[in-house]
């Protein structure tokens, strides 16, 4: 009984320890991070990262000291979870676009990190079925960052409700998250979301390792709600 009890406490800790040094599970409940993610795409994120801080333990508990330790930068374009800066205890996933001391801005739509606009081309649009018989179609960019890293937007206009912005200069030890969705994203630009702060980091998305256009626990819609061709794929 006594090594039956002895071998469940060692796997409980060797799985909280992987799960607090190396990898995380998330969920995507939202659309954000269209195209990039879907809703039901379940993925990893590497904690070591960005080094760790009190928001790499279960709970949060404060016994990192200071902001993090083996600290590294993001970069910029890495989908980055963080803990949302205005409770500290919900999960937002978002694509950093600006780090410390940038100025950014959204002008017509348009991107602009330190007052040069972002180049975007317009490719083939982005087509989801989001109930049966009924598609959504969204114009699809590749955006390239001053640094070089491509990734996929869409956008349904570019006159919407955060397509202008005013200018914001990202503080010392902070960042600056937008989704993908651009027209459909709470993220840094909305004041209930603002700069991400260094401490709030939790790790980069790394890969998706599951991916379902429904419930998981309904196995019996498998056969026609699993998406195979995202499983173990990157985020990029």
């Amino acid at each position: 009984m006594m090594d039956t009890l002895r071998t469940v406490l060692y796997a409980v800790l060797i799985a909280l320890g992987i799960r607090v040094i190396a990898f995380e599970p998330f969920s995507i409940p939202s659309g954000s991070m269209i195209p990039t993610l879907l809703v039901g795409d379940y993925l990893f994120v590497s904690k070591y990262s960005y080094g760790y801080s009190r928001y790499s333990l279960p709970f949060g508990l404060p016994l990192v000291p200071g902001e993090r330790i083996l600290f590294t930068e993001p970069v910029r374009g890495d989908v980055a979870v963080f803990k949302l800066p205005t409770d500290n205890s919900t999960d937002y996933i978002k694509r950093i676009v600006g780090l410390p001391g940038d100025r950014i801005q959204v002008k017509g739509g348009i991107l602009h990190i330190n007052d040069t606009p972002v180049k975007r081309r317009q490719i083939e649009d982005f087509v989801n079925e989001i109930s049966p018989g009924y598609f959504e179609r969204k114009k699809r960019y590749v955006e390239t960052l001053p640094n070089g890293a491509e990734h996929l937007i869409v956008e349904e206009t570019d006159s919407g409700q955060a397509d202008n912005t005013p200018v914001f200069t990202v503080p010392p030890g902070h960042y600056f998250g937008m989704g993908d969705n651009r027209d459909n994203s709470s993220d840094s630009r909305f004041q209930h979301v603002g700069f991400i702060p260094r401490e709030n980091l939790v790790g980069r998305a790394e890969f998706l390792f599951f991916s379902i256009d429904g419930s998981p626990w309904m196995i019996w819609t498998w056969f026609d709600k699993l998406r195979p061709a995202r499983f173990f794929s990157a985020v990029k």
